[in-house]
């Protein structure tokens, strides 16, 4: 399994929702078409961070952009997000009454 369907299953654990179908709130970039369901969290690759040694690439790690949506601003999953390994807290901000909090999470 890659390593970022292992981050959409621990995503869809943290959620309480299965971790595919319908019922599904994980999303990985989902085109502006989709119809989301809330509490939600959207993810994406934002960034592949290298190390270089002996002139090539030593280590790579993928970060992920994963923005946790819900009504409610004092929402359980920011912080089930947040305790996450290699994660850090970037933003908050409020679009159409919902809140967006915005982690970067190397995975």
């Amino acid at each position: 399994m890659s390593r970022r369907l292992k981050l959409h299953n621990i995503l869809c654990e943290i959620l309480g929702c299965p971790n595919e179908g319908l019922d599904c709130r994980a999303y990985f970039q989902p085109p502006t078409s989709v119809k989301m369901k809330y509490p939600a969290i959207v993810y994406g690759l934002e960034d592949i961070d290298k190390k270089y040694a002996n002139d090539g690439v030593y280590l790579s790690q993928r970060k992920y952009l994963v923005t946790v949506i819900d009504k409610d601003p004092d929402s359980p999953i920011v912080g089930k997000v947040a305790a996450l390994p290699l994660c850090g807290y970037n933003r908050h901000y409020e679009k159409d009454n919902l809140n967006h909090d915005v982690f970067e999470i190397f995975f």
